[in-house]
């Protein structure tokens, strides 16, 4: 069955709807606001969301939507809320919900809908085409990087490690995974090639390159990126 993440503050329906999914055979993931829920999306890359609109934070449903849906998510979305204007059901949709559910609702109306939205599919999604984190802008589409509005001297290769890293933010990956994806075995590259350009890049992006907050050494293993 799916993986399925519930964003929702209020504990009475978190309750209620993770016990009539799992009873369904799905793995349920909870988050009561925005910024959780966002970091479980990236960490745990589930098949569908459940989105309430109105959360706790400046991280709104409507916000979410749309920042999940520009990092790459392709997973289903569902909006959850008690509004009923139709202009905030086109909002929702535009953003690049699949479906919008208004409260209160039926439970067997809601299992319906997520039915229906894991039936279709993933969605496709564009390219990966800018990203920022902290004070660093990345364009991947004309290879741009700025630095607090200063440019950065990156280099095609140096591009392509950030945006694999972009697409996996939050999961570990190997020096064997890098070599692999952007040098390819046919050139055999050494894992200290790896190291060298992870330094490279560090000294431009990182605020202290010495103790890195946006590309993690992993022991033993590889690099992790928390942007």
């Amino acid at each position: 069955m799916a993986k399925i993440l519930l964003i929702e503050d209020e504990p009475a329906i978190v309750m209620g709807v993770k016990d009539n999914l799992e009873y369904e055979g799905h793995e349920v993931l909870t988050a009561e606001d925005g910024e959780r829920g966002l970091a479980l999306v990236r960490e745990r890359q589930p098949d569908l969301v459940l989105l309430d609109i109105m959360l706790p934070g400046g991280n709104n449903g409507f916000a979410l939507c749309k920042t999940l849906r520009g990092e790459g998510f392709a997973g289903g979305i569902i909006m959850l809320t008690a509004r009923r204007e139709e202009v905030d059901k086109v909002r929702g949709l535009n953003l690049g919900a699949d479906d919008y559910v208004t409260k209160p609702f039926s439970v067997v109306e809601l299992l319906a809908r997520v039915s229906a939205v894991l039936r279709r599919g993933g969605r496709t999604v564009e390219p990966l085409a800018r990203y920022r984190f902290g004070a660093v802008e990345l364009d991947f589409l004309n290879y741009q990087a700025t630095k607090g509005g200063e440019p950065l001297a990156l280099t095609p290769r140096e591009f392509k490690i950030l945006k694999l890293f972009v697409e996996n933010r939050g999961r570990v990956i190997s020096r064997n995974e890098l070599l692999d994806k952007i040098w390819g075995y046919t050139i055999f590259p050494t894992t200290r090639t790896v190291d060298n350009h992870i330094v490279r890049i560090r000294k431009q992006i990182e605020a202290n390159p010495s103790t890195p907050q946006y590309i993690v050494s992993v022991r033993g293993v590889g690099y992790k990126f928390t942007g």
